[in-house]
């Protein structure tokens, strides 16, 4: 069986855990990577800390979803940072 829980290190990068040190991890953790405000809508992308992909390939561990407008609940899943932060991006564009 994978380890399906994530923590991000001092550096922002995410390392799998055992299940004490994730839950010890996510009762301060900020876990928001960029949340932008365009008029009433919101697009936010976080780090999830548990595998979404649920060991079928590359873990989904960062989401982007956009609340509010036309696309509410609109999302998307990454396996990176910079991917999540691309996706982000992505769905900046499509509610301008």
């Amino acid at each position: 069986m994978t380890n399906d829980k994530y923590i991000l290190d001092e550096n922002g990068k995410p390392k799998t855990v055992d299940l004490l040190t994730w839950a010890k991890w996510f009762e301060t953790a900020d876990t928001a990577i960029k949340q932008t405000k365009i008029g009433d809508v919101k697009v936010s992308t976080v780090f999830l800390g548990l595998d979404h992909n649920f060991g079928e390939g590359e873990p989904l561990i960062f989401e982007t979803m956009i609340f509010g407008g036309e696309h509410d609940q609109e999302q998307d899943r990454y396996s990176t940072r910079e991917e999540a932060l691309a996706g982000h991006a992505k769905m900046e564009k499509l509610i301008k």
